[in-house]
C-alpha cells in the first residue's frame, strides 16, 4: 500500500494548485481509477473546497466495472483505448468538465502481456481526449504512488 511515501506532501501542494485553478476557472473534474485504486480521488477529495470542483470518482479495479459502469468496450484493459474510454465515461457519468482515466499494471508481474509499471493515462475535456503511455519503475506501492502523482500533474497541466 502506498501510504507515507515521499509523494504525500508534494501531492498536497499539487492538489491545492489544482483546487485554485479549478475554482478560478469554474471547472469541475472527475477521475476513473483502476491501477491507483482510489488514491487519486482520495487526494483530490482532501483539497480546499473540493465539493465545489471535484465531482467524484469511479474506482473500476475490476474490468467488469470498466465495461458496465464506464462503458468501456470489452477487451484488453491495459491500453490507451481503455484509459480514453474510462476518462470519457466518468466525465459523462458525473457531468464533469475534465476527467482522467487511469489503467495499467501495478505488478509485481505482467498482465495482458504488458510488464509491471505499464500505465495508460488519458484526459477528457471539451477539447477532446488525449492519452499517454508511461512506464513506471518500482514495487506495486511505489507504482501506485508515482502514478497518483502523474495523474495529479496531468490535472494541473490541463487546468493551466
Amino acid at each position: 500500500m502506498a501510504t507515507g511515501t515521499w509523494h504525500d506532501e508534494d501531492d498536497e501542494q499539487v492538489v491545492e494548485r489544482i483546487a485554485e485553478l479549478a475554482l478560478r476557472a469554474g471547472r469541475t473534474i472527475a477521475v476513473a481509477e483502476s491501477l491507483t485504486a482510489g488514491h487519486v480521488s482520495a487526494r483530490l477529495g482532501a483539497g480546499t473546497d473540493a465539493a465545489t470542483w471535484f465531482k467524484g470518482a469511479v474506482v473500476a479495479y475490476d474490468e467488469g466495472v470498466k465495461f458496465k459502469v464506464l462503458g468501456v468496450t470489452p477487451g484488453p484493459v491495459v491500453t490507451d483505448s481503455c484509459a480514453r474510454q474510462m476518462a470519457e465515461g466518468v466525465r459523462h457519468l458525473l457531468g464533469a468538465d475534465l476527467a482522467i482515466g487511469i489503467t495499467g499494471v501495478g505488478g509485481p508481474g505482467p498482465e495482458e502481456g504488458r510488464p509491471a509499471g505499464t500505465v495508460h493515462l488519458a484526459e477528457a475535456g471539451p477539447d477532446g481526449t488525449r492519452s499517454h503511455e508511461h512506464h513506471v519503475p518500482g514495487d506495486p506501492g511505489e507504482v501506485i504512488a508515482r502514478v497518483t502523482r502523474l495523474a495529479l500533474e496531468r490535472f494541473l497541466h490541463v487546468l493551466s
